[in-house]
């Protein structure tokens, strides 16, 4: 449930944003021309693009350029509630601002890697100190007008690029507007083990959900849910041989969203407990 929501905006584009939320919380965001810098105050968010996720805890934030994304928030103890900022970035907007004259690092570049949607940012003492100064704003709206939104976005992206995250961020800016094509593969092969849902799923592939169905059956043979539950098994299967992890972290790192649920597919699947098949491989290996 959304506590508060505020905003502002710049040229008539949503520039800041500051959510206060009871979590969990989870939101699709599809951002075709747009990018975002989105700090969490308070809670932690799992950030999902279309190959990557990424969790955010408090005081940390992520950048990342146009595209389909899921935001799963959740709170962290001792705090009940989830708590951002997100700053905006459009285009024309900063075409406007820069007076149609972007900074090198806006402008693009050849030499980008592919897998650069989104970076994690560790907070320092500048990006706190400006995030200090965005909750004042919002807290003092008076004060606020369309200079001061111009000089905090153009702050904004400075620190950015003087964070030590720096080389990923000015990676992310040089092309903040194109978006990276990944298959519908790729995408699937991405979030095996993601725990998320097939919904979920079929907007990061911007399918609808017969479209995503259809289209997976045509692409591995089999309906969405029976596939990636069988490879999630098949993972459990080699993590319990290869690994001596314990069952939980095996459940969690393979997808499973319990233990009890893991254990139960694990023996429908194979006619034996984790546990047993573990100790029944040792006994083999012994032998």
């Amino acid at each position: 449930m959304i506590i508060e929501h505020k905003q502002y905006d710049l040229f008539g584009k949503m520039l800041f944003e500051k959510v206060i939320l009871t979590p969990p919380f989870t939101k699709f965001n599809s951002m075709p021309n747009e990018a975002c810098f989105l700090y969490i105050i308070e809670g932690e968010t799992k950030h999902i693009s279309a190959i990557e996720l990424l969790r955010v805890p408090a005081k940390e934030s992520v950048l990342f350029k146009c595209g389909n994304y899921i935001s799963q928030m959740f709170a962290s103890p001792p705090s009940k509630k989830y708590m951002a900022l997100a700053v905006h970035f459009h285009p024309e907007v900063l075409k406007k601002i820069y007076d149609k004259e972007l900074p090198k690092f806006l402008q693009g570049s050849k030499s980008v890697s592919r897998n650069s949607d989104t970076v994690k940012i560790k907070s320092d003492l500048l990006l706190q100190k400006y995030i200090d100064g965005m909750l004042f704003y919002f807290e003092n709206p008076a004060l606020v007008n369309e200079e001061i939104l111009i000089l905090k976005l153009k702050e904004i992206i400075l620190l950015l690029n003087q964070t030590k995250d720096a080389p990923a961020v000015q990676q992310i800016l040089s092309t903040l507007f194109s978006p990276t094509t990944y298959s519908f593969k790729e995408i699937i092969d991405s979030h095996l083990f993601s725990n998320i849902t097939i919904q979920e799923l079929s907007q990061l592939t911007n399918l609808s959900l017969s479209s995503f169905k259809r289209e997976f059956k045509k692409i591995f043979g089999d309906s969405p849910a029976s596939y990636i539950k069988n490879k999630k098994l098949e993972r459990a299967k080699e993590l319990l041989l290869i690994s001596g992890l314990r069952i939980g972290d095996i459940a969690y790192d393979c997808g499973f969203e319990d233990i009890a649920h893991f254990s139960h597919s694990f023996k429908k699947n194979y006619s034996i407990s984790p546990t047993n098949f573990r100790l029944t491989q040792k006994d083999k290996s012994l032998s």
